[in-house]
């Protein structure tokens, strides 16, 4: 092959890549209207899907996985129709998205009760999704459904620990995008209860023969707990007394208020059958080896504060009986001078 086949050849390779260069820009100007369309989709169709879809599951996946923490819970002013109540609450989050959340109501219900029936609505303020995020909140609240109200205090007041679950609608933004989003709040909390207030020590106690002023024969310090995290303000409350399964007369317990974690400690008074206590004292067990100890039993009776009564306080604290042990041998002893011995004051040997 020759010098001017080469020259031939090698002019033919420079010119066949001009076509190349010319053909991708060709492309691009024949098929133009292909890519406008191609950009409309995504600016009409994929841009609208991630912020009407994408952007909402997002925030209700981080709002779902906050953790609200019940720092305390405080009810005061409380009367027949509504009462006051204050809730100390922490909300923790990653913090990784920026956003706001408005106020909302949030209706409180017991979960492992079913229907799901608000026994509070909320009025909760507007948050951020800080890390942590301290939730205050104290408002006058009106009883709407005084039955869910006492099912919640008949619950606190049984169980070791219960579930109480806050749920509301809101809206979120997310910093950045204008719009804001449709979300549900939702969390559930699992709190201490009172446990029947078991451990309720009643001791400091004095006797008297004959009724005083008020009608009382019987005084004593009460040491009531509270392991909940909820503190109330009862009032005036009286409280049935039992002896060996018979009612043998009424307890009272004067503005109480039981405050959460703490031992609380109330001037209690009662009215007291003296015959079924002495009869009890003179009989076994109690003559001898319990050393005078009785076993009372307090059922709820009357709640009233200023005036008013509180029949889901009351109603609560009457389903059940709590025993509370009371040295009235011992008390007796110290404050008339008595000891009865086995079998009574009248001698022989009562055994029951």
């Amino acid at each position: 092959m020759g010098e001017n086949d080469k020259a031939i050849i090698s002019h033919s390779e420079n010119v066949s890549e001009k076509p190349r260069r010319r053909g991708c820009v060709g492309h691009c100007v024949k098929f133009w209207w292909a890519y406008l369309i191609l950009l409309i989709v995504v600016v009409v169709v994929v841009v609208p899907v991630v912020l009407l879809v994408a952007v909402p599951k997002m925030a209700q996946h981080k709002l779902d996985e906050a953790e609200l923490i019940l720092d305390g819970i405080t009810v005061t002013n409380t009367k027949t129709g509504s009462m006051t109540m204050a809730i100390n609450s922490t909300i923790k989050s990653d913090g990784k998205v920026k956003a706001n959340i408005d106020p909302f109501i949030g209706d409180m219900y017991l979960e492992d009760l079913e229907p799901h029936t608000p026994f509070a609505r909320i009025n909760f303020p507007a948050t951020t999704a800080d890390k942590l995020q301290t939730v205050n909140v104290t408002q006058e609240i009106e009883i709407a459904d005084a039955h869910a109200l006492t099912t919640f205090n008949q619950w606190l007041l049984a169980n070791e620990t219960l579930r109480v679950t806050v749920k509301g609608k809101t809206h979120v933004k997310v910093s950045g995008i204008s719009k804001k989003y449709s979300v549900t709040f939702k969390k559930t909390i699992e709190m201490p209860g009172l446990m029947h207030l078991d451990g309720t020590i009643v001791n400091q106690t004095t006797i008297s023969l004959e009724n005083d002023e008020l009608g009382n024969n019987f005084r004593g310090q009460a040491y009531i707990p509270n392991r909940s995290l909820v503190s109330f303000e009862l009032g005036n409350v009286t409280f049935h007394n039992y002896l060996l399964g018979a009612e043998v007369g009424t307890v009272f317990i004067d503005n109480l208020f039981v405050r959460a974690g703490e031992v609380n400690q109330y001037l209690m008074r009662a009215t007291i059958e003296n015959g079924p206590v002495l009869n009890a004292l003179g009989a076994h067990p109690y003559c001898d080896e319990t050393k005078g100890v009785l076993p009372f039993q307090i059922r709820g009776k009357t709640v009233v504060n200023h005036g008013q009564d509180l029949n889901y306080f009351r109603d609560a604290l009457s389903t059940y009986n709590q025993t509370v042990e009371i040295d009235i041998g011992g008390t007796l002893q110290k404050s008339v001078g008595i000891t009865i011995p086995c079998g009574g004051l009248g001698g022989g040997d009562n055994h029951s």
